[in-house]
């Protein structure tokens, strides 16, 4: 027999219950975001005033309350933890012992906060002792996160369970955030940011205290960049940089190691620092398996031999290792070199809103926070002043008349207040204080110490009206409190920031060559090795160099190293910048990649020109010319840039596009070649020196339907190479570009350069060569010929010139390119080979 449920499932249990009927989806959505924001501003994000998030707050606070100061005897980490568990964090007690033991830690923090004693756990990532074994109070530089506090200088919410009041925000004297750094991880967001020196922060503090104006270069003059409490060393600066301006940057950090001789001429590998936040046993064991699996050779033993004097891990290697070679290898494939990635994001607006800041941002808002802290301050003493001197005042006025005093308040009973308050015109505060003091000490009253003590008063009264009307006196109260910090609690950088050059470069590893670089109208690039392609002689067919989509024709042409920096010129006026080992090889046949994919260019943006060099130096510069004849010059370091975005280096008319770009040493002439067959050459210093962001000036007048394909540095001991769509083309003396009374000037129709005719096919190209050189001439069929410039003719300006190319029919030459010279072989050879 089954028993009868206890209640029926239809009746109504709670009558004024009030069921809302909501969709899954939304109401899915709402409360997640409500849980992300609970974790975002409740847990893992820390404060722009005070760096720390709730769980450290508090237990900060708590040690305040009981008076755990770093004079005071220390006290089981267990009181702490039940402390804030009771008080104000109802979590894990596991939670709060874990956030106590990392404010203890010197090697976690840059300034530890906590002052620990006994096992705190260690760099080799050894657990901390249970907290009924080790003991903790503040450490000393905490008064300062704390100072003021009684002061009325915060805002205060109620606890869980609003026993109690909890600082919503500590005063935090010095730009802790920076200092200490901090990281979490939230929903949909984390945050890392690195600890720092406190004497270079706060010098940078006080930089934006002196100058309102200050740049990112005037802060890094100060803030050289993170300052580990592991020491370590940066490798460069553009990371730090980056991180500062934008809140988002990697930097590299490596381990200090150094070479020691031991034995019989063998060497030893010491590392002394290694980068922050790695586990030193488990370095030891990733580079030992290593070795065992044959990843990493040359290293016959590894140990540790640190002690209390510090980190020493020896790396012994084997009598024929070459030490640098194994160093590099340690440094590529293990944690004795690792990428910090800086995200400085952190809760603002009183901790309704998280944002990425910049270095900058962060300094404004804590001096901000620090400025109201100090007018908060300021306010309650001015407050406690006033009512001691009020006080004072009634106290004044009962030692005057001190004999009528003690006979008013003998004769009175229940109304001694009221009978003082009508005699001497005292208020209910003054009578109040007058008659709580004992006889014996209304009696003692001293008139002289009462006075010093007003007149005190009132001189300090005085200051803090000032202080509260005088903006340039606050802000020179905490600069001077400021610079007392750091006075106090400075200390020297123990992180090294090493020149990027002495980085470890994948360049180290990649040899270096000379290719070719080709570019097709469709916009796929490659690169494929100069010795590819065997010199022929003139009127040889040439060798298949790329397949081609139909089409598709390669446009774009030119030799350079694997260790070049390339710079690529778009149409619309903005530059990129790879290393030549940065565009994937591809064999002489193969399509290649598409620049989309190499470069971040808009759908209707073209790479139209292109230029290598190795360096950026500040003499040299950049002619630029484009398609309506435009000239323009600008510093070559001026777009020394790896932003991956690229910049802007002209500013194009509407319907005109970059085409040609040349580098020179500021003395050099330019010659401009037109598609119609003219040129025009003048001194490029007639062309001044322009900005990024400006349009150029007029180079070349064009007669309707003309336009420009080519420009050119003149050399006077070489000639000028022309060639044409129909594969024709010829050498010219430069003597006849520059006449007597020297070059022309810019802006003119120019001097007919070629005598272009339905046979020849207009001009497509323009080169200034030499007998040494070779060139690759491309059409748009794909096909390739090399050939030496010294089998090209030279003839007059006017002339037709000579066939250089055979084409098939409907075939064009779209492109040529200056190269090495180099032997020719047999061009029926040749022509079977293609």
């Amino acid at each position: 027999m089954s028993k009868k449920p206890q209640y029926d499932p239809e009746e109504i249990r709670f009558p004024d219950q009030k069921i809302v009927t909501s969709p899954l989806v939304p109401e899915m959505e709402q409360s997640y975001i409500e849980y992300a924001m609970s974790v975002i501003v409740g847990r893992a994000l820390p404060d722009v005033r005070d760096g720390l998030k709730p769980v450290h707050r508090r237990i900060l606070y708590a040690m305040y309350e009981d008076n755990l100061t770093h004079d005071k005897p220390f006290k089981k980490s267990a009181t702490c933890v039940g402390d804030v568990l009771g008080r104000y964090h109802p979590h894990g007690d596991a939670s709060v012992y874990d956030a106590l033991v990392r404010l203890a830690q010197d090697f976690s923090m840059r300034y530890p906060l906590v002052d620990g004693h006994g096992n705190f756990g260690s760099v080799d990532g050894d657990p901390p002792a249970a907290y009924r074994y080790t003991e903790a109070r503040l450490d000393k530089i905490s008064q300062e996160m704390l100072r003021d506090i009684e002061k009325e200088t915060v805002d205060w919410d109620p606890n869980f369970d609003e026993s109690r009041k909890e600082p919503r925000v500590l005063p935090s004297r010095f730009p802790n955030l920076l200092v200490n750094g901090s990281s979490g991880i939230a929903v949909g967001m984390a945050t890392n940011i690195p600890p720092h020196n406190l004497r270079e922060v706060i010098d940078a503090a006080v930089c934006v205290l002196d100058n309102p104006e200050a740049t990112l270069d005037d802060l890094m003059e100060y803030v050289k960049g993170p300052d580990f409490p592991t020491r370590g060393m940066i490798m460069g600066r553009a990371g730090i940089r980056q991180a500062y301006a934008t809140g988002k940057g990697h930097i590299r950090v490596r381990a200090r190691t150094e070479f020691e001789e031991f034995g019989n001429n063998r060497t030893r590998i010491i590392v002394t620092e290694i980068p922050y936040q790695v586990n030193k046993r488990m370095l030891i064991k990733n580079m030992a398996d290593q070795v065992e699996d044959k990843r990493l050779e040359g290293i016959s033993d590894i140990r540790d031999e640190s002690d209390r004097n510090g980190m020493r891990i020896v790396i012994e290697l084997k009598k024929d290792a070459n030490a640098q070679v194994v160093l590099n290898r340690l440094f590529a494939q293990t944690q004795l070199q690792i990428t910090f990635a800086i995200n400085m994001l952190a809760l603002v607006n009183n901790q309704s809103q998280p944002r990425i800041l910049s270095l900058r941002h962060i300094l404004d808002e804590y001096l901000a926070f620090q400025e109201e802290v100090i007018l908060r301050r300021t306010k309650f003493d001015l407050r406690k002043a006033q009512e001691r001197a009020h006080l004072l005042e009634g106290l004044l006025i009962a030692q005057d008349n001190i004999d009528e005093v003690i006979r008013i308040i003998r004769q009175s009973y229940d109304n001694a207040k009221e009978n003082l308050m009508a005699r001497f015109g005292l208020d209910d505060v003054q009578a109040q204080a007058i008659c709580e003091m004992r006889l014996i000490a209304l009696q003692g009253l001293n008139r002289e110490k009462l006075e010093a003590e007003y007149k005190e008063l009132e001189e300090r009264i005085a200051y803090f009206n000032q202080l509260l009307s005088d903006e340039g006196l606050l802000k020179q109260v905490l600069k001077d409190e400021l610079t007392e910090i750091r006075s106090k609690y400075g200390d020297d950088r123990v992180t090294e920031i090493a020149f990027a050059e002495d980085d470890l470069d994948v360049e180290d590893l990649i040899e270096e060559e000379e290719c070719v670089f080709t570019l097709t109208a469709a916009g796929y690039i490659k690169r494929t090795p100069v010795s590819a392609y065997k010199a022929q002689r003139r009127g040889g067919k040439g060798i298949t160099a790329q397949t081609l989509k139909d089409e598709d024709y390669v446009e774009t042409v030119f030799t350079a190293s694997t260790h070049d920096f390339i710079l690529f010129f778009t149409n619309k006026g903005r530059v990129h910048r790879k290393k030549g080992y940065q565009i994937a090889e591809a064999g002489r046949t193969a399509k290649g990649t598409y620049i989309g994919n190499v470069l971040p260019v808009e759908q209707d943006e073209k790479v139209t020109a292109m230029i290598h060099l190795r360096e950026f130096p500040e003499d040299r510069y950049l002619v630029m010319v484009t398609r309506n004849g435009t000239v323009k010059r600008i510093q070559l370091s001026a777009i020394n840039t790896a932003r991956k975005a690229g910049i802007r280096c002209i500013t194009l008319d509407e319907g005109d596009d970059l085409i040609c770009v040349r580098e020179t040493d500021g003395e050099q002439c330019i010659l401009i070649a037109t598609h119609d067959g003219m040129a025009i050459c003048f001194l490029e210093n007639d062309v001044r020196c322009m900005g990024r962001d400006a349009c150029g000036v007029r180079g070349i007048n064009l007669r309707p339907g003309d336009y420009v394909i080519g420009a050119a540095r003149a050399k006077y001991d070489h000639q000028v190479l022309m060639v044409t769509e129909n594969g024709y083309g010829k050498r010219t003396l430069m003597d006849e570009y520059i006449r007597a009374d020297g070059p022309q000037k810019r802006g003119g129709f120019g001097l007919k350069g070629y005598q272009v005719t339905e046979k020849t096919g207009p001009v497509v190209g323009v080169k200034v060569v030499s007998d040494e050189d070779d060139i690759l001439v491309i059409s748009d069929a794909g096909v390739i010929i090399r050939m030496a410039v010294s089998g090209i003719s030279v003839y007059g300006r006017a002339a037709q010139g000579v066939k250089i190319m055979n084409l098939e029919e409907g075939v064009k030459v779209i492109s040529f390119a200056r190269t090495d010279h180099e032997e020719e072989e047999d061009s029926g050879e040749a022509a079977e080979e293609g």
